[in-house]
C-alpha cells in the first residue's frame, strides 16, 4: 500500500490552541448570514405569493401584478432576485 498520503504535511500539522476569528472572518460570517436571511425572505415571499394566487387570485390585481408576472416570480429559484 502507498503511504504517500499518510506522510503528507497537512496530517502532521496540528493546531495546539484554537484560533480566534479575525475581524475579516467575522465580517464574512455576517455577510453570509445576511445572504442566507435574504434567501429565506425570498423563499417565504414567493411561497406566500403562490398561496395568494391559488386562494385569492383577485388579490393579485390589487397588488398591481399580472398573472404572468406572478408565475415568473414564483418560478424563480430562491437565490435569484
Amino acid at each position: 500500500m502507498n503511504d504517500t498520503l499518510a506522510s503528507a504535511p497537512h496530517q502532521s500539522a496540528r493546531l495546539e490552541t484554537p484560533v480566534e476569528p479575525t475581524e475579516v472572518s467575522r465580517r464574512h460570517l455576517t455577510t453570509l448570514r445576511s445572504i442566507v436571511a435574504a434567501w429565506g425572505e425570498r423563499k417565504r415571499f414567493r411561497w406566500e405569493l403562490e398561496q395568494m394566487s391559488k386562494d385569492n387570485p383577485h388579490l393579485i390585481d390589487d397588488i398591481g401584478l399580472t398573472r404572468r408576472q406572478v408565475e415568473a416570480e414564483i418560478a424563480k429559484p430562491f437565490w435569484r432576485r
